[in-house]
C-alpha cells in the first residue's frame, strides 16, 4: 500500500467505510491476536504439528474475512464516494482497491 496516496486520499473524503462495523472489526482482531498467543503456547509446549498447522488455518481464514469485509466496506464507501467526486480521488481510489485485491489474491 502506498501510505502517502492512501493518507491523502482518506483525508479528503473525511470518513472512514468501516466506521459502521468498527467494534465487530476490533472483536475480530482481538480474537485473531487471542489465536497468535495460542499458537505461541501451542509450539511452547510442543503440541502435535497437525494441530499447529489447523489452529494456523483458522487464524489464516479469520484473517482473509476480515480483509474481505474491509475491501467491501472500502469498496461500497471510499471507492464509490471517489467515483461521486471523480477526478484524481477516484483514479487513485481505483489503483488502491486494484493493489489491495492483487495482494488478497497472492497471500
Amino acid at each position: 500500500m502506498t501510505t502517502a496516496t492512501a493518507t491523502t486520499v482518506t483525508a479528503q473524503d473525511g470518513g472512514r467505510g468501516y466506521l459502521s462495523n468498527k467494534d465487530n472489526y476490533l472483536t475480530r482482531l482481538r480474537r485473531i491476536e487471542g489465536q497468535a498467543r495460542g499458537l505461541q503456547a501451542m509450539v511452547a509446549e510442543e503440541k502435535y504439528c497437525i494441530d499447529i498447522l489447523t489452529q494456523i488455518s483458522a487464524m489464516t481464514s479469520a484473517l482473509q474475512s476480515v480483509a474481505l469485509g474491509l475491501l467491501d466496506e472500502h469498496l461500497n464507501h471510499c471507492l464509490l464516494q471517489a467515483a461521486i467526486v471523480g477526478g484524481d480521488q477516484a483514479d487513485a481510489r481505483m489503483r488502491e482497491a486494484s493493489d489491495a485485491i492483487s495482494r488478497l489474491v497472492k497471500s
